[in-house]
């Protein structure tokens, strides 16, 4: 393992509190936590974020989610494992990790509307963002 390159955390502590804050508020969101840490894992998959697939595995493997349906994550599109719902998350979290090839497509975004509000899809998309951040943050840094 490489050594930090940057404390981040302390260095540009006001940036990396409103980082926390929104990882606060998307907790309380009406998706619910394990949607919300499922996204996290997938996000850190795609962006090859050791740190955040250890910390979101575990949490996952903490409430109970099968190891079967984390061990499957990455096949998501063929796995029996996921709900619709879940497969609509997954496949917006797709399109936004890779938006410069996907453009958000309208495709991914209609589908949402078949399993989410307005407000669980603006979480969602946030929750993808924030992930994207952190992971950058982590890999960048060699946290």
């Amino acid at each position: 393992m490489k050594p930090l390159r940057l404390p981040y955390q302390t260095l540009s502590p006001e940036a990396y509190q409103g980082l926390t804050l929104t990882k606060k508020a998307l907790d309380q969101s009406s998706l619910g936590k394990p949607l919300i840490e499922l996204i996290y894992l997938r996000v850190s998959q795609m962006n090859g974020c050791a740190f955040c697939l250890e910390m979101h595995a575990a949490s996952l493997r903490a409430a109970g989610v099968p190891d079967k349906k984390l061990d499957g994550l990455a096949g998501w599109r063929v796995s029996p494992s996921f709900s619709e719902r879940e497969r609509s998350a997954l496949a917006w979290a797709e399109s936004l990790v890779n938006v410069a090839q996907s453009h958000a497509s309208d495709t991914d975004f209609e589908q949402l509307n078949l399993h989410f509000n307005d407000q669980e899809i603006s979480d969602l998309s946030f929750a993808i963002a924030l992930m994207s951040a952190f992971n950058r943050l982590a890999i960048g840094m060699r946290q």
